[in-house]
């Protein structure tokens, strides 16, 4: 079987992390961090248009360097969509490179995290409101269908949210 990359999408607070790490452990697998909030964690100043551009391209760089190393399947935590309607929300453009970038990702799937989990705040979250939740859910949806890549939308909560995704991708590897 050839190695395949799921990557795990979604507004802010929707499980994303939590779901790459029990799915790599389900499989046997890595999963790949999300670089952004690593980032944005060790400024110590406010992030800016260059900030974001430099975490795109050290996720490419990483998810590259993963993907050799994953057994089977790699499990990204993010991903270039989520970069690029960052870059659009925030300074209102994106580097023109972007939108090559995210058509040569070749996701095998996408699971977009539904924000039917509960906001929970933290330092690097701007977000919170359930419209805004909503709205960026809508965004990356859009973005996904325009690339025309492969998607399904995770649900509910807890183990159940974690037996869906197993359902999913079982039946992709298998």
């Amino acid at each position: 079987m050839q190695k395949v990359k799921i990557i795990i999408t979604g507004p802010e607070s929707t499980g994303k992390t939590t779901l790459a790490k029990q799915l790599a452990e389900h499989y046997k697998t890595i999963w790949l961090p999300e670089y952004a909030r690593t980032y944005v964690e060790n400024l110590n100043r406010p992030y800016n248009y260059n900030d974001i551009e430099k975490i795109a391209e050290k996720q490419i760089l990483l998810e590259e360097e993963y993907f050799k190393n994953a057994n089977k399947i790699l499990f990204v935590d993010t991903g270039l969509i989520i970069t690029k309607i960052w870059f659009t929300q925030v300074f209102k453009k994106y580097p023109s490179w972007l939108d090559n970038s995210i058509k040569t990702q070749k996701p095998d799937l996408y699971l977009l995290c539904n924000y039917d989990l509960p906001w929970i705040s933290d330092s690097v979250r701007e977000n919170g409101s359930d419209n805004k939740r909503q709205y960026l859910f809508r965004l990356y949806q859009k973005e996904i269908e325009k690339n025309k890549f492969k998607y399904k939308i995770i649900s509910k909560l807890g183990k159940e949210r974690l037996n869906s995704a197993i359902k999913i991708i079982d039946k992709i590897i298998y």
